[in-house]
């Protein structure tokens, strides 16, 4: 059975919430399926062995909301090994960072990622990426 969903992939427990408040706002009726770090977010995205449920593109997420600073596996790296795998390359992802380095969003411009939220998360800009989310990557 086909689900729809996004995936999160965010450590900070504030960030989680407030994405998940503002979905549910938006009436943005996917399941958020939430992971702590780009090792997690790998594993889900790339294992397509019996028990991942991952085998066919329907059941990648319909969108990927990154936190670019990862422990264990860099986001930037979670980004390319995606964009790399056939299955996961089509997956929108946008990014968020605290950073203000600018080579930190060029490098995820280079692995076509679709665009970004600054954190601290400010909530009427979360609004505003919610509501894109509805109405461009998940209709």
């Amino acid at each position: 059975m086909q689900m729809d969903w996004i995936l999160l992939v965010e450590d900070n427990a504030k960030d989680v919430a407030l994405i998940k408040h503002q979905l549910e706002d938006n009436r943005i009726l996917h399941k958020l399926v939430v992971v702590r770090d780009g090792a997690e977010a790998l594993q889900l995205l790339l294992d397509t062995g019996q028990n991942s449920g991952l085998e066919t593109r329907s059941n990648l997420p319909e969108v990927i909301l990154l936190a670019l600073l990862q422990s264990k596996v860099d986001s930037l790296e979670v980004l390319r090994l995606m964009r790399k795998n056939k299955k996961s390359a089509v997956v929108p992802v946008v990014i968020m960072t605290s950073s203000n380095e600018e080579e930190d969003i060029a490098g995820a411009y280079q692995n076509s990622y679709c665009g970004n939220i600054r954190k601290p998360v400010n909530f009427s800009k979360l609004k505003n990426v919610t509501q894109s989310l509805g109405l461009h990557w998940l209709t």
